[in-house]
């Protein structure tokens, strides 16, 4: 009996080295994201996951290792219209609505205005689409810049800490948002350093100051360290040592 391949990759990385003023930011990280799943990134501040994520998006000067993206070289021309990217920092004006935000970058992508309208709906935001920009709280920012990225129908989406400052009904919302993109084929890369999100992903990447740990489920990182509590499995991990 034949089998089904299994789909090719979203993402490649092989042994990247980033470094930033001759100081080492990443150590030869070599990973593999599936597609249509969803992947956290997880790891304490500092220890290179915004690097990893800006190499991915094509934002970041490597100094070695390749790093492939849906099939291209990161970065390239291509994948413009096929990756989303949401910073840390919310991207948007601040002179123009909720809505104006999100039509602009439907109208770089070919979206009309029904889906704009849908993307506003899906943050949660669409009772505040005509707030400028400037009249929103730290979180409605973050919720804009999201449906700035869903609003482009992305194939690989990329968000970097996107819960922060959000309040815990939001984030778990946010959260089956996230299941419902990867469900239609998304693949999502999403960035923390709160480990209890690790319960949302299907795997996850442990990284310690610039090097990767482990790439495994969250159930598997329980069988291996002993650990229920995937905070503990985290911090017995990081003391045996042990790398992926």
């Amino acid at each position: 009996m034949s089998r089904t391949a299994p789909p090719p990759s979203a993402v490649e990385v092989t042994d990247l080295t980033v470094e930033r003023g001759k100081r080492p930011v990443l150590h030869g990280l070599t990973l593999d994201i599936p597609r249509g799943s969803i992947t956290g990134l997880l790891g304490p501040s500092g220890c290179g996951k915004t690097t990893l994520l800006r190499s991915i998006v094509g934002t970041q000067v490597v100094k070695s290792g390749t790093v492939t993206v849906l099939g291209e070289p990161a970065g390239s021309a291509g994948l413009r219209r096929r990756v989303g990217y949401v910073t840390q920092a919310p991207s948007i004006y601040a002179d123009i609505s909720v809505a104006d935000n999100v039509a602009y970058y439907a109208a770089l992508y070919g979206r009309d205005r029904a889906e704009v309208e849908s993307a506003v709906a899906a943050v949660g935001l669409a009772d505040h689409a005509n707030q400028l920009g400037d009249q929103l709280s730290g979180g409605q920012k973050t919720r804009v810049s999201l449906a700035c990225a869903l609003v482009g129908k992305p194939e690989l989406l990329v968000l970097d800490e996107p819960t922060v400052g959000l309040d815990p009904l939001l984030r778990v919302e946010l959260w089956q948002r996230f299941h419902e993109l990867a469900a239609a084929g998304t693949t999502l890369l999403v960035s923390s350093h709160v480990m209890d999100e690790a319960e949302h992903c299907d795997e996850l990447l442990l990284m310690r100051e610039g090097a990767l740990l482990a790439q495994l489920s969250p159930d598997a990182l329980r069988e291996r360290t002993g650990e229920r509590n995937l905070e503990a499995a985290f911090l017995a991990l990081i003391t045996t040592g042990e790398h992926a």
